[in-house]
């Protein structure tokens, strides 16, 4: 997958996972971050978890759902050890 993909992607599944999450977006550089982050935890996830193998393989929906699922995880760990109460 090449660069602009992960980028497409992780916007599309850091943006997500913002507005699921609710408490504030941490920025269109920084939902690009989260979601290109989440892409490989998810895709690590769903690979040990579930066998699924490249699950972040291009701008679909299973590559943004992987990477939404990861973000929103990233955002649940971040705020557990950041802003406890938040979680």
């Amino acid at each position: 997958m090449g660069v602009l993909s992960w980028i497409v992607v992780g916007l599309i599944a850091g943006w997500l996972a913002g507005q699921v999450m609710r408490g504030g977006s941490y920025g269109l550089v920084g939902d690009i971050i989260l979601g290109i982050i989440g892409g490989l935890v998810g895709g690590y996830l769903a690979g040990a978890l579930f066998g699924v193998a490249d699950a972040v393989n291009g701008i679909n929906v299973l590559s943004i759902v992987v990477a939404f699922l990861g973000a929103m995880l990233l955002i649940w760990i971040s705020r557990m050890f950041l802003h406890p109460r938040r979680a």
